[in-house]
């Protein structure tokens, strides 16, 4: 079935903003004083995001190819794989559900950023950095990063197995975030998603958070570029190997 474009734009819209309910929020469940969930450690974070792809993916899919990524969209435009007409409108539903995600987030841990007055922890519920502050390491670890979420989700979602049974392909696209996150988060969060990135870091800038610090926007370029770059090589990987 093909759906309008109005319809797969919700999809996008809907996907990215559970994507951020469930990934940021974990780590804001994790971070902030005084939440159920205070220190719980990074398998928690882990399982948010994995989650929070899983989801979209499996409500989504089968609607607008839930790619809730601006780098997927790119990616698979510059490969030939979806159509640029729709690139624009894509990229501004998921955008905008990135900050709707994140102003959940932030509606429904407010008492616990006012308790918290560390501005590394209030920060990681929103965006994503260098452990080290090493800029080159952070664009290696998003591009990296995103070059093998995007090659495992393509070929989960799109070789035989996976087309025709599009539930457990997006099962298994979860355990992918899941493992990446476990795997290669440890330098950057990760991000590997411009979207996951840059609309909670201008909502950092602009939300009245009292200890927050400052939204480092001489850094912000990288989880941006380096994502969209490393999924056009993940892209052009499948579509070289494995596309039919």
């Amino acid at each position: 079935m093909e759906y309008s474009l109005m319809t797969k734009l919700a999809a996008e819209f809907f996907g990215t903003a559970i994507l951020m309910i469930f990934g940021n929020g974990s780590v804001a469940n994790t971070e902030l004083k005084n939440t159920k969930g205070y220190h719980a450690g990074w398998l928690n974070i882990a399982m948010g995001y994995g989650f929070g792809v899983m989801f979209p993916v499996l409500m989504f899919g089968a609607v607008s190819g839930a790619h809730i990524n601006p780098a997927m969209t790119i990616a698979q435009a510059v490969n030939g794989m979806f159509p640029w007409n729709d690139v624009i409108p894509y990229i501004i539903a998921q955008l905008l559900g990135a900050a709707v995600g994140q102003l959940v987030v932030f509606a429904t841990y407010y008492p616990h950023y006012r308790d918290t007055e560390d501005p590394e922890a209030i920060f990681a519920t929103f965006s994503t950095t260098d452990a080290e502050g090493s800029r080159f390491n952070y664009f290696l670890n998003e591009f990296f990063g995103t070059l093998v979420l995007v090659l495992g989700a393509l070929c989960c979602l799109l070789l035989p197995w996976g087309a025709k049974d599009l539930a457990a392909a997006s099962i298994v696209v979860g355990f992918i975030v899941w493992g990446l996150v476990t795997s290669l988060g440890g330098p950057t969060g990760p991000g590997l998603n411009p979207a996951r990135d840059l609309m909670p870091r201008l909502l950092h800038q602009i939300l009245p958070i009292a200890h927050k610090g400052g939204s480092r926007w001489n850094e912000a370029w990288i989880p941006v570029v380096a994502p969209i770059a490393g999924a056009i090589v993940g892209a052009f990987l499948f579509k070289l190997f494995f596309a039919a």
